[in-house]
């Protein structure tokens, strides 16, 4: 067996509902601002929950990244989010958009939950009424699974593997993990690996009526992602995208690149919806399996993990997830790590959460903060049972050893993903 590789982060981009961009994002995060806002849209399409969280773009920020063509008849947020934070990411590694030739040592995996539904929606219309002919040439490319990680390609240029994978709430942290595992097997140098999520009533629609949503806060749109809390009644849904630019360190300290922090490695399972575990609902025992798995694979002890970012939706899962963390660790009470949510600021955003998420946790092992996971006023008592209070931060904590987190995300069919990351020295 070959001798592994270090794995480092050498770029991020991020467009969040609380933070367009790194410092936006980062000082958002710091300081515990909500991106999530009132719609009245929403409220006049008769949904229960009528909030949400959606990056705020201008226009004059879309031409950044898009042509003026490319931007006609583009319905596509999630593919406009994806594209701005990786090319934020690769622009932030120091890297160059491809001339002539494509990059032959780089090569992208890009995620999304759900994609051009917007698009294929004012596609049905038109087609509905006749006008097959009134399509327009970007209809295939705006709704295809691929079309963030086709985008990205012709404005990046890469030569190597281009894909997207799609693992529901899964689908960022696994796209990390795809990336790694192609550098690992000495296949890239780098890879630019993130995910995105559409935004609006036609991506959210299905799940207000699974009725999984939170409705009881809708006068109070920035206090209603709780999770952990006694008082969480649903998850409140997002959008947006996060991008990071993971490469060899051989190759990044050739190049003299910055580097944010190392990937230690992970794991990836199922639980093949059998002891528990179904379309909906994690098999506890798989998860368990997938995080002593990714802790085995990153070649750490359980007593090494400092940090828990952990997936965390204000569902009624919070408080299983967090048994898991402490049956997985071996750890309890006092002993537990530090565990957060970001998606207390920014709702829950699908495809796009476990890259958003990663870029939030990146920032703070390389910066020295732990966000503070708000809402969480008074803890679940079932989580309480499990962990002390002081292991969630309700504020930002400047002061702990931070060296290695572990960031999770388990997702809708039964799907796991468990990556671990460390502060570079």
């Amino acid at each position: 067996m070959s001798q592994q590789k270090r794995i480092v982060i050498t770029g991020l981009g991020v467009v969040a509902p609380n933070g367009v961009g790194l410092a936006a994002f980062e000082q958002a995060i710091r300081a515990g601002v909500s991106g999530i806002q009132y719609f009245e849209k929403l409220k006049e399409m008769n949904f229960s929950c009528c909030i949400g969280g959606m990056p705020e773009v201008s226009e004059e920020l879309k031409l950044e990244y898009l042509t003026p063509l490319q931007l006609r008849n583009f319905y596509s947020s999630g593919i406009l989010y994806g594209c701005m934070a990786g090319v934020d990411a690769w622009k932030d590694a120091g890297l160059e958009l491809a001339s002539d030739e494509p990059d032959w040592d780089s090569g992208c995996v890009f995620g999304t939950g759900i994609s051009g539904v917007e698009k294929t929606r004012e596609a049905t219309y038109r087609l509905d009424e006749g006008k097959v002919k009134r399509l327009g040439s970007t209809t295939v490319i705006q709704t295809m699974s691929s079309g963030v990680s086709a985008y990205l390609n012709g404005i990046i240029g890469f030569g190597n593997q281009v894909t997207t994978n799609s693992s529901a709430c899964t689908t960022g942290t696994e796209s990390i993990l795809m990336a790694y595992d192609r550098i690992q097997a000495g296949q890239a140098k780098r890879m630019l690996a993130g995910s995105s999520s559409d935004h609006g009533p036609y991506i959210w629609g299905g799940f207000d009526a699974m009725k999984v949503m939170n409705y009881r806060h809708n006068d109070a749109p920035q206090e209603a992602s709780r999770p952990m809390s006694a008082t969480a009644s649903g998850f409140v849904p997002g959008s947006g995208a996060g991008a990071l630019v993971i490469e060899s360190l051989e190759s990044a300290l050739k190049r003299g690149a910055k580097i944010y922090a190392e990937v230690l490695g992970g794991a990836i399972n199922s639980g093949g919806q059998r002891n528990g575990g179904t379309m909906t609902a994690p098999n506890s025992k798989a998860i368990q399996q997938c995080i002593q798995s990714a802790i085995a694979n990153a070649g750490v002890e359980p007593n090494e993990v400092d940090l828990i970012n952990g997936h965390l939706t204000a569902t009624m899962n919070d408080p299983v997830e967090v048994r898991n963390w402490a049956a997985a660790l071996g750890r309890k009470g006092s002993d537990f790590p530090y565990i957060h949510s970001l998606k207390a600021m920014i709702g829950h955003c699908i495809g796009a959460a476990g890259s958003i998420e990663s870029v939030a946790a990146i920032l703070g092992l390389k910066n020295d903060f732990i966000f503070p996971s708000i809402n969480c006023d008074t803890l679940h008592p079932e989580i309480a049972e499990v962990i002390d209070e002081q292991c969630i931060p309700r504020e930002l904590v400047t002061t702990a050893e931070v060296n290695v987190v572990a960031k999770a995300g388990f997702g809708f069919g039964d799907v796991n993903a468990c990556v671990l990351f460390k502060k570079y020295s």
